[in-house]
């Protein structure tokens, strides 16, 4: 599926640029290349890329602003490449609507296995009624979880917070978005409630609570749902 997905580069170091064009077309993705921000989103427009790799230190603009400024009009998959690896850096990223970060220098492996699941999540529209994760199985019109055929007795918070992380399947959600999402503004600061509601939820969900397979934990971040898959 991701073979031939259009990839646009933007970085202002050459050499990660021209690591990224060599590696990822032997893999069969297609790459386009920008080393500024104000170009990347012109590129954009005009690539129509199927994901983005974004580096935060961009020579005119820093790379958040990008990526809110694509958000404006697009839901295009968006990753950031960058060295900086505080978690402030990495949360304003996610919650400007970047969909992962990967800290660099990183592992050709990683990267390939980042946009594998960026891309399987772009082309999963949040119109599809039914997600599966594992065998967790969530019916959006329903309002039901089922794991294995056997039916999950979840409260309406703990089924929120589910849904929230089944239609970002693979992307990480900042405990700000998720407060959010499921309380409202109000609540972006409370993170208490979304560890007490997640710690419920896995003991619901997962095989084994102490080592969860479908709600991972982003250490300082947030959480994503991922298949075992």
């Amino acid at each position: 599926m991701e073979k031939g997905a259009r990839v646009l580069v933007i970085d202002d170091e050459p050499q990660i640029r021209r690591l990224l064009k060599v590696s990822l077309s032997a893999y069969g993705y297609e790459i386009d290349e920008c080393h500024n921000g104000k170009d990347g989103i012109n590129r954009t427009a005009v690539f129509k890329p199927d994901l983005i790799l974004l580096d935060l230190g961009l020579p005119d603009m820093d790379g958040k602003a990008v990526v809110e400024i694509i958000r404006e009009w697009s839901k295009v998959p968006i990753i950031i490449l960058s060295a900086r690896d505080q978690e402030n850096e990495k949360i304003a990223a996610l919650d400007a609507g970047a969909d992962d970060y990967v800290t660099k220098p990183f592992s050709m492996g990683e990267l390939l296995a980042r946009l594998r699941v960026a891309l399987r999540h772009g082309v999963t529209t949040e119109a599809s009624s039914v997600i599966f994760c594992g065998d967790l199985k969530i019916d959006l019109v329903s309002r039901s979880v089922t794991c294995g055929g056997k039916e999950i007795k979840l409260t309406p918070t703990e089924y929120e917070i589910l849904k929230v992380l089944a239609q970002n399947i693979g992307r990480v959600l900042t405990h700000k978005q998720l407060l959010k999402a499921v309380w409202g503004t109000a609540y972006h600061e409370d993170t208490h409630y979304i560890r007490v509601y997640i710690g419920q939820l896995r003991r619901k969900v997962e095989p084994n609570p102490s080592q969860p397979k479908y709600i991972i934990t982003e250490s300082g971040v947030g959480y994503r749902l991922m298949s075992d898959k």
